[in-house]
């Protein structure tokens, strides 16, 4: 199975992907030369929580490489309507050549009332003399500083892990606070196999933050227990956030990469998984306990 972003909007009347294909991609290699017009695939519904969110805040859509598509969905949307919003769009990528979707978006920004369009290339020949939109390098704290970004805004941001914790941190020093701060990671973390593949992992303990008052949630193999809190949205955040390995790909229900052995109690499901799991077994990544359970993690 392969999860991608739509990068159309999603009341277009189809659903558009779009996908980079890499040299050695098994599905990118399929889906650019033996998927043709007309041929049926086996697609579940869109699913996932980085969606754009309804208000009156500006709006900061920042994106770097193939991490464009979802932002770019999240446009399209805002262009459909005319939002008056204010929309910072801030993207980075290799050069103009790899530039992808330069054309589309610039013309869906022209669409907005109060658009900012910032660009940075990381390599090439340098930006065009006078295109104050195309700066060489990539985005710094500084240098997010000085675009004016709104501290008051709504931002999205997917791309490389790397990128993204630096800009999480850039942004968070510029005063937009954490919970206003939206990330999508395109790919996965490297698998983990408790207690089976050596690592170098942190010794589990208790998560930070208030103490929930929900279900005890024990975690077996880790020898831990911690009472359950919301603020953690699934039980495979509560082990992240207490530093128990496991494993996970796409975080909506989708790959049963995270299936757990679930040695006691019961667990609801925030977002309906594509297929329910064994009996005996959970999904962490997007189950909650409904009772105290123990997971074999």
């Amino acid at each position: 199975m392969r999860s991608y972003s739509l990068s159309s909007a999603p009341d277009a009347g189809a659903y558009r992907i779009s996908v980079k294909h890499e040299p050695h991609g098994r599905a990118s290699g399929y889906l650019h030369s033996a998927l043709h017009p007309g041929d049926l695939v086996d697609v579940a519904s869109p699913r996932g929580s980085f969606v754009l969110e309804e208000g009156d805040r500006p709006v900061v859509l920042v994106s770097a490489g193939i991490g464009v598509t979802p932002v770019l969905a999240m446009l399209h949307r805002l262009a459909a309507t005319r939002d008056p919003r204010p929309v910072w769009w801030v993207h980075t990528a290799h050069d103009r050549a790899h530039h992808a979707f330069a054309d589309e978006s610039r013309a869906l920004l022209a669409r907005l009332p109060d658009a900012h369009e910032h660009l940075y290339y990381t390599a090439g020949p340098a930006p065009r003399p006078g295109d104050p939109r195309v700066v060489r390098g990539r985005p710094t704290a500084g240098s997010l500083e000085a675009l004016g970004l709104p501290a008051d805004a709504d931002v999205y941001l997917c791309g490389p892990d790397a990128f993204m914790d630096a800009l999480d941190g850039a942004l968070r020093a510029h005063g937009v606070r954490a919970e206003r701060i939206h990330r999508e990671r395109f790919g996965a973390l490297p698998p983990v196999h408790p207690g089976v593949t050596a690592g170098a992992a942190l010794r589990p303990h208790q998560p930070p933050g208030p103490t929930g008052t929900g279900p005890l949630v024990t975690f077996a193999r880790s020898g831990l227990a911690t009472p359950w809190s919301a603020a953690h949205a699934s039980l495979l955040g509560l082990a992240e956030a207490c530093d128990v390995p496991t494993r996970w790909s796409c975080r909506t229900g989708v790959c049963h990469t995270c299936v757990t052995p679930l040695r006691a109690g019961d667990v609801r499901y925030t977002t309906p998984p594509l297929e329910l799991p064994e009996p005996g077994t959970a999904l962490v990544c997007c189950g909650t306990p409904v009772t105290e359970v123990v997971l074999d993690l």
